[in-house]
């Protein structure tokens, strides 16, 4: 099939909007997995440092008295892909020293983790960039409302409270 930029409006109008909006998940997913990869972490070991740092996601008192893999898995389980493991990426991280696990199995951050999270962090921007280069913040906002409505209109109003901003 031909890029989108070689269709008309009438025929873009037509096609599947599941076909497209699959095609931008696991092109996204997959560019984010990449450059995630290219840092040394994977997606969801990313997450799990995320949901273990005071200033992202982890309040401090969470940060300090650490979370299990099971607490982890399901604070993340509305983005968690088929294929992610989170124990065994938690104890890879625990392996490299970015994590520390207590007897009791509960996970905190290590210096190294917090370093990982920054670094990350910093990359954030660009990789946002090269995602949305050549669509304004209109069109942006025009696409997500649209597929919020979609959403809605077949009855997925607990699919977006799955997703809170």
């Amino acid at each position: 099939m031909a890029h989108t930029t070689e269709l008309d409006d009438s025929t873009l109008a037509r096609l599947p909007i599941g076909q497209w909006t699959d095609a931008a998940h696991t092109e996204v997913i997959a560019f984010i997995r990449r450059s995630l990869a290219a840092r040394g972490l994977t997606q969801p070991q990313y997450w799990i440092i995320r949901n273990l740092h005071p200033e992202d996601l982890a309040t401090a008192e969470e940060a300090e008295s650490g979370l299990t893999v099971a607490e982890l898995s399901e604070r993340m389980s509305s983005y968690l892909l088929p294929q992610d493991e989170p124990e065994p990426d938690a104890a890879d991280l625990v392996a490299r020293g970015l994590l520390t696990r207590d007897a009791a199995g509960r996970l905190r951050l290590a210096e190294p983790g917090r370093l990982a999270h920054a670094q990350v962090k910093e990359q954030l921007p660009g990789l946002r960039g090269e995602i949305h280069a050549g669509i304004d913040d209109a069109d942006y906002v025009t696409t997500v409302k649209v597929l919020r409505r979609m959403i809605l209109n077949v009855g997925g109003a607990e699919a977006l409270a799955r997703y809170p901003v």
